[in-house]
């Protein structure tokens, strides 16, 4: 059977998620990278599924996985991050996605990212974003601001505190990549982290999603999220530029 790179990017991702969602609630082996950070059982067994996918229908291509690392060489890097939301998991909280994306070039040409608790897929094939067959389309009405907070916690809680965030949004803290699809999908007004986010494969597939469907994607400083720190991803324009300001009035 002959998939595009699209139709790959959604088999891998629902292909992973099967997997995350038949061990979602149960006791499973953790492994620790940090004090603080962890991969589960879910972790490795959703990477290998999905690189079973990969593999069969694309076999020369270059696989990027969170958990094993980089195999193959190829300007074509399928980057998978097979459980963003590890903690969320373990915790049996569900909010937790499996993203796949297809780097070409440096360029994100394919994406898609399954929801395993809900079902959801979210895709683009670079001209057309969906969650499932429906287009996505973002809006700011929600007033939902979403934060991925890291230490040393500085710029994004400045903009907590910032005058007029608190009269024109309100915060979420989801802590997964799933919200960054929901600003594309018109659930959240805007998405903020900071930290070094580029070639990060927690986030490839997010990215591609978003631009396609037209969210204002930047670094915390406005300028290209190729080249900064930190990612601000908003509905509209007007919302970039008002949480931007705030951001800027918090250095």
């Amino acid at each position: 059977m002959s998939l595009s790179d699209a139709e790959l990017a959604v088999t891998a991702a629902e292909a992973g998620a099967a997997v995350v969602r038949s061990l979602y609630g149960k006791p499973l082996p953790r492994y620790d990278k940090t004090s603080v950070d962890f991969a589960t059982q879910a972790d490795l067994e959703a990477e290998q599924a999905i690189l079973d996918v990969i593999r069969e229908h694309r076999p020369d291509d270059a696989f990027l996985g969170e958990e094993t690392g980089l195999s193959g060489a190829s300007d074509r890097t399928w980057m998978v991050d097979p459980l963003c939301g590890t903690l969320n998991f373990a915790a049996q909280t569900p909010l937790i996605a499996v993203n796949v994306a297809l780097r070409v070039a440096g360029r994100d040409v394919a994406a898609a990212a399954a929801d395993p608790i809900s079902g959801e897929v979210f895709w683009t094939d670079g001209v057309r974003a969906q969650v499932d067959d429906q287009p996505l389309t973002p809006s700011p009405d929600s007033k939902l601001v979403d934060f991925n907070l890291d230490p040393p916690y500085g710029d994004l809680l400045s903009v907590i505190a910032a005058p007029g965030f608190a009269e024109r949004f309100s915060p979420r803290v989801m802590s997964t990549s799933l919200a960054c699809f929901w600003v594309a999908a018109g659930r959240r007004a805007a998405y903020l982290s900071d930290g070094d986010k580029r070639d990060s494969v927690h986030f490839a597939a997010a990215l591609a999603v978003c631009r396609t469907a037209g969210c204002v994607v930047t670094d915390l400083k406005g300028g290209p999220f190729e080249t900064g720190e930190g990612l601000l991803v908003a509905a509209d324009r007007e919302t970039h530029e008002a949480l931007l300001g705030m951001i800027l009035l918090g250095r």
